[in-house]
């Protein structure tokens, strides 16, 4: 075996190194991939004490009176023009949007050269979903709309550099629309933000890092110090970055996990022993019954319908289960058919392939009667035949609990499950005729379950339906949480996570010869009440846009305000980069796609997708003219300057630098799976990690799958309420807003809308385009929102949408599902009225900047 490119430098990240691999797992077979899983979500604390501390509601609609810097998009419409919802995903209009996405922002050169490497085996990952890649073959244009547009957005050849920072101020940029935010091109040199300045002005990396080493050294304790990170980050750096945090002495290291699929690890490991899903790419295409819950792949994981249409050819049944009629759960034009001379015509002139074959339009929140409604059928239909629908060998074999579960279930009533799930009890019952016979049963959900109050129940009775019907750890069958961003899972498989477990750190500290912290850190929700209390004195994000993303907009802006330092490290502007402490960094970084050569060569990173393989991510691209770092550099900086030689080896953050494979190295020794990460990783395609339930080890407490007995829970409103629920928009990644439209839904030109029922527009006196307001309501307070459009939709009665950031205002900071700490974003009453248009408070003088005296 040829030695580890460690050992010597000339081979790093070489792309001839790569040889053949025949670890894949292919339906019908289940290649051992060791015993032990990632040490991922799991939870033995979930009951951990939290700050309860009331946190009054803010004032949304005063706060771009009081503060220069909006933490608020603007509030002016853009002109909003309406069109049917669309009923065919993809298609030819997909292929001219990647290519004028791609040309526009990156040049024709730039743009189609980022694209032909895009998920290629030689080439980098996709920096937005999560989504994984073929195991064999791979399509020269192996990508989608959305990630046609996140590539443009990192090869954009703009700069946003220290002219365009002396133009504006940050009162001034504040003002821009997101969008406009993001297309102001890609930073290119460290700036800084100081006491009492309006502007970002240059800073030179060395004086940077040394005000971040004087802050952090300054702290009373290190656990005055939040670290976020976002699901953008690549495995290496991210590594790096809670081994900088825990080696300063705190485990405060929140990240995007926490508001999005924290709720399914919470539910995961406990009841399957690993909080990650339990399918491949391939168990999918040999399906029988597929069910997509609370998920919108058509925008969020559009390279997800190539695979239900591959289901779909093989026979497989799909259960839709969603609020909102989504265009990619209705039918699927392939691109990739238009360049089979045999299949384009029909393509062009067809409707493409159908996907879903039942639709159940769930109210909000009410997935969980739902799933009881189906299981409760599936128990009726066992009575009737006596071991053809439940797998009693394999409940008996592999799992507890079954008896109180199944009790649980029974005694649910039909009244119950239909009120809360809005669902006839003859749809529930044709769902069930679609599951009892079947046992090669995939269940896909993603933050349409986990951000709802019971979200980590609702998943509880997802896998119960899986465990009564033994549809885990067998070809065809399993769990899958779609994750979101590209590296979400792998941050916390690097031990990204706030509550790691000991034996993680143990290895950790013994590999780094340090003590590492063992109490539990703070997640997202508690560091911002940390930081809003004045309790914390220093935020550092590597990458992501936490004011955007996260509950209560203005209570993060406050908590942010009241922070010494806060540090960016990002590769273009946006909004969270505004509403900075008293000092603020941005720092430049590169992207996925940006060639990263260090004194070793040009080195790769990888990322860990949704069904657990680890791949390379090698850049393209030169990056632009300036004085960008890699995320490793930056780290390295940052650990020299704050830690020292008497805390860290200096040495060893100089070679990880120099050489990523000094980081897998590392990397090998403390985490269970990535033995031989570097030999791994230059493997075509990379490599799988262990994972018990897909092999049917289940590595709980007890060694058992465990059967939830949950409570179901009612809930009232009062009347003329309703029950939101944030959503994104076709042209938006997470919180990166591409364009103002979302074609999908017939939405053009305007983001601040508000989907509703035409009845209770009709019953609210309101018509389609009228300007209102919306008003949330959480233990007796109220949150507004100001100048949203209704728009007329299919949607439950009772239900609205709206989409993130704007309506996160109205997301109360304290309401947060049980056990996961995960923000409601899909759960929040509120009332609607017409508009109070030139209402406006007296304007006060603003503050020259909004710090604490």
């Amino acid at each position: 075996m040829e030695d580890s490119p460690t050992n010597d430098p000339s081979k790093a990240g070489k792309a001839e190194q790569q040889g053949a691999q025949d670890n894949k797992p292919k339906s019908g077979e289940r290649a051992e991939q060791g015993e032990a899983p990632a040490p991922d979500h799991y939870r033995p604390d979930p009951q951990m004490d939290r700050d309860q501390t009331h946190i009054p509601a803010p004032d949304n609609t005063g706060a771009k009176y009081q503060y220069p810097v909006l933490a608020q998009p603007p509030e002016a419409l853009t002109g909003l023009k309406l069109e049917p919802r669309m009923k065919i995903a993809a298609g030819v209009t997909a292929v001219i949007k990647s290519m004028e996405f791609s040309w526009t922002e990156g040049g024709v050169n730039r743009g189609t050269r980022g694209l032909l490497k895009m998920n290629q085996k030689d080439g980098f990952d996709c920096s937005s979903c999560a989504w994984p890649d073929p195991d064999d073959h791979r399509s020269f244009a192996e990508f989608c709309e959305n990630g046609a547009k996140a590539t443009a957005s990192d090869a954009d050849d703009r700069a946003a550099g220290p002219e365009f920072f002396a133009k504006h101020s940050l009162a001034d940029l504040s003002r821009m629309t997101d969008r406009d935010q993001n297309n102001s091109g890609r930073l290119t040199h460290p700036m800084v933000k100081r006491p009492g300045g309006t502007h970002y002005e240059p800073i030179e990396w060395p004086e940077a890092f040394d005000i971040i080493g004087k802050e952090l050294n300054a702290l009373a304790s290190p656990d005055e110090a939040i670290f976020y990170t976002s699901g953008k980050v690549p495995n290496e750096p991210a590594f790096l970055f809670q081994l900088f945090a825990k080696q300063f002495g705190t485990n405060n290291l929140p990240d995007c996990s926490n508001m999005c699929h924290e709720s399914s690890g919470a539910a995961l490991s406990p009841t399957l022993g690993l909080g990650k899903g339990s399918v491949t790419l391939n168990d999918l295409y040999d399906a029988e019954v597929i069910l997509i819950i609370g998920q919108n792949p058509g925008t969020n994981h559009p390279r997800m319908l190539s695979a239900l249409q591959k289901a779909k050819q093989n026979g497989a049944k799909i259960i839709s289960i969603n609020p909102l009629i989504e265009a990619g759960l209705n039918h699927f034009k392939n691109p990739q058919d238009f360049m089979n001379p045999l299949k384009a015509l029909g393509v062009l002139l067809g409707d493409g392939t159908t996907i879903t074959d039942l639709f159940l339009q769930v109210r909000v929140d009410g997935d969980m009667a739902l799933l009881r409604g189906i299981m409760k059928h599936l128990f009726e239909a066992e009575d009737r035949n006596p071991g053809k629908v439940v797998d009693h060998d394999f409940v008996k074999e592999f799992t507890t609990g079954f008896e109180s579960f199944e009790q649980n279930i029974r005694n649910t009533s039909w009244e119950d499950i239909e009120q809360i799930s809005g669902i006839s009890r003859a749809d529930l019952l044709e769902a069930a005729n679609m599951l009892a016979t079947k046992q090669k049963i995939i269940t896909c959900w993603a933050m349409g379950v986990t951000q709802q109050r019971q979200g980590v129940q609702t998943i509880q009775e997802i896998v119960n339906l899986h465990l009564m019907k033994g549809a885990i750890g067998k070809p065809g069958a399993g769990t899958c949480p779609v994750r979101g961003h590209s590296n979400v899972q792998g941050d916390r498989t690097m031990g990204v996570w706030e509550q790691p477990t000991k034996t993680f750190q143990d290895a950790l500290g013994k590999e780094f010869k340090f003590q590492p912290p063992y109490e539990h850190g703070l997640d997202v929700v508690d560091s911002l009440k940390a930081m809003y209390h004045g309790k914390t004195k220093v935020y550092f994000s590597l990458g992501g846009n936490l004011l955007a993303a996260g509950p209560d907009t203005e209570v993060i802006a406050e908590g942010m305000r009241k922070q010494s330092l806060t540090v960016y490290v990002g590769t273009k502007l946006n909004r969270g980069h505004l509403v900075t402490g008293t000092t603020s960094l941005l720092l430049p970084c590169f992207t996925h796609l940006d060639i990263d050569m260090q004194k070793a060569g040009h080195q790769m990173t990888s990322c860990e997708n949704s069904m657990g393989v680890v791949s390379q991510n090698k850049g393209a691209l030169v990056p632009l003219p300036g004085q960008m770092l890699s995320e490793v550099a930056i780290l390295a900086g940052v650990a020299i300057a704050t830690l020292g030689p008497d805390r860290t080896d200096v040495a060893d953050w100089v070679a990880m630098t120099e050489n990523y494979d000094v980081i897998r190295d590392h990397i090998s020794r403390v985490i269970p799976g990535f033995e031989k990460f570097n030999e791994q990783l230059r493997k075509p395609g990379g490599f799988y990690l262990p994972n018990g339930p897909r092999e049917r080890k289940f590595t709980t407490a007890n060694g058992m799958a465990n059967f939830s007995t949950t409570e179901l829970e009612k809930y009232t409103l009062e009347p003329g309420q309703l029950v939101l629920m944030t959503v994104r928009s076709h042209d938006q990644f997470n919180t990166t807003i591409y364009e103002y439209n979302d074609r999908y839904r017939g939405i053009y030109n305007e983001r601040r809308v508000l989907f509703m029922n035409k009845e209770d527009i009709a019953e609210r006196g309101l018509k389609a385009k009228d300007l209102i307001d919306i008003t949330s309501h959480y233990e007796g307070e109220e949150r507004t929102v100001e100048k949203f459009v209704v728009v007329p939709y299919e949607i439950p009665r009772g239900n609205v949408s709206a989409y993130f950031p704007e309506a996160n205002p109205l997301v109360p900071i304290a309401s947060v599902a049980k056990v996961s700490n995960t923000p409601t974003s899909k759960y929040v009453v509120v009332t609607v009225a017409p508009a109070k248009v030139g209402a406006a408070p007296q304007v006060r003088k603003p503050r020259a900047e909004a710090v604490p005296a």
